[in-house]
């Protein structure tokens, strides 16, 4: 069965973004085994510069770095990543799975993730050039994992 493991910055607070996320969860199971790895994200504070943000960065992707699985293939998701539809991305599992038995998506911080990770993933992808919360990129990653699943099955799911 194929591992898909995410790997986050940032714990899910609010009850609703958890409630989608153990929806989801609950219903990959049927397709693979899901692994959630949260990891703590860095305080930014008030007053900001580059050499901040290059730093708060560097730390949470370095984090990220150590958590990642050996023999994965990553995914970053990027805002300069390649946008997919539904079906394309189904088709991209459908081929990775035949090629690893272990994916790994990286969802950054709110600076976003660092040269160095992007050049250690196979691929990056992107949900949306409009941004939005880390916490709600989770739940869209886990529905399109979801609907994915259920495309290259060729069972129903409403469009």
């Amino acid at each position: 069965m194929l591992t898909i493991n995410i790997i986050c910055i940032g714990k899910i607070k609010e009850k609703f973004f958890k409630d989608a996320i153990n929806e989801y969860s609950k219903r990959l199971s049927k397709y693979c085994k899901l692994n959630i790895i949260e990891l703590p994200d860095e305080k930014i504070p008030d007053k900001i510069n580059q050499s901040i943000i290059d730093n708060i960065k560097e730390k949470e992707c370095n984090n990220i770095i150590s958590h990642l699985p050996k023999d994965t293939y990553l995914i970053c998701l990027d805002l300069k990543g390649k946008e997919l539809s539904s079906e394309e991305f189904s088709k991209e599992l459908d081929t990775l799975s035949f090629m690893t038995s272990s994916i790994t998506f990286v969802i950054g911080g709110s600076l976003g993730i660092t040269t160095k990770l992007l050049s250690l993933s196979k691929k990056s992808i992107c949900f949306s050039k409009m941004t939005f919360p880390h916490q709600l990129i989770r739940v869209f990653l886990l529905e399109q994992l979801f609907r994915s699943f259920k495309i290259s099955n060729n069972e129903t799911y409403h469009r």
